[in-house]
């Protein structure tokens, strides 16, 4: 019971939160720097440190457990310095500003790509599938592609939450197939009534970097990936298995001889 009610209480207020940046993103913005400010010394440069050039939850908003970096910078422990690199030197890397922060080791945290199914590539008969071409449905399966399903979380909340719900339909859809006596199941891709737009609406630049090399997603659902898990409970976990989306078949019975 305790268990089930700090799951919920979390859950909704991190959607809480969420939708109130995506709405009043400056207020959001005002208030996480007020309450960060609280935290360090006074007179500490608040906006220049904590305050980034996007708003919260365009890109993600990190958390601090128990303040614990905001106590190690009080204490003297930790530096945060913001500025652009100019270069590696010798002993650490050189800021354009002119100052040198040495360096015993160096973390390279920017530059990545997303990589799709861990680089694995889908095939057909021997054909291999064009992924950029196909269209998620439901951001768990690919238009065109027979039997399969991935799980892409949530990229303003827990990932588990969305990995529960694609385990649940899959189970769902598996034990539909196996009552009605089908074999595959595809994913049909919409008409020109549902537009086609990136598959994330996300904008660090590891997913910016990556968007052309992804599957599209749909205007409407069920070919939109949301970022809500509310909405997917009742798409994923209460909707029904064969809605517009899916084609079921039944594999063609052997020919005697």
């Amino acid at each position: 019971m305790a268990y089930t009610a700090v799951r919920w209480k979390n859950v909704l207020r991190q959607a809480a939160v969420y939708s109130a940046c995506q709405k009043w993103p400056r207020r959001m913005r005002k208030m996480f720097l007020s309450l960060i400010q609280r935290q360090l010394p006074e007179g500490y440069d608040v906006r220049k440190h904590f305050g980034p050039h996007y708003n919260p939850w365009d890109q993600r908003l990190c958390l601090v457990p128990n303040g614990d970096l905001f106590r190690a910078i009080r204490h003297g422990k930790v530096e945060v310095v913001t500025d652009t690199i100019e270069r590696f030197t010798a002993t650490g890397i050189r800021l354009n500003s002119g100052r040198e922060l040495p360096a015993d080791i160096i973390i390279t945290a920017t530059g990545l790509n997303l990589q799709l199914f861990g680089g694995a590539t889908a095939t057909i008969d021997g054909q291999q599938v064009d992924i950029t071409t196909t269209m998620a449905y439901k951001g768990m399966m690919l238009s065109g592609i027979p039997n399969m399903a991935y799980t892409v979380g949530y990229t303003n909340a827990s990932w588990t939450l969305k990995a529960d719900l694609v385990s649940e339909f899959v189970c769902r859809l598996l034990n539909y197939m196996d009552d009605n006596g089908f074999d595959t199941v595809v994913v049909e891709r919409p008409g020109s009534d549902v537009e086609e737009r990136p598959f994330m609406e996300f904008t660090p630049g590891y997913v910016l970097r990556s968007l052309d090399e992804l599957p599209k997603q749909g205007s409407r659902t069920p070919w939109r990936l949301n970022q809500n898990y509310l909405r997917d409970i009742r798409l994923i976990r209460r909707g029904k298995i064969d809605d517009e989306g899916l084609r079921f078949a039944k594999r063609p019975a052997p020919v005697g001889v």
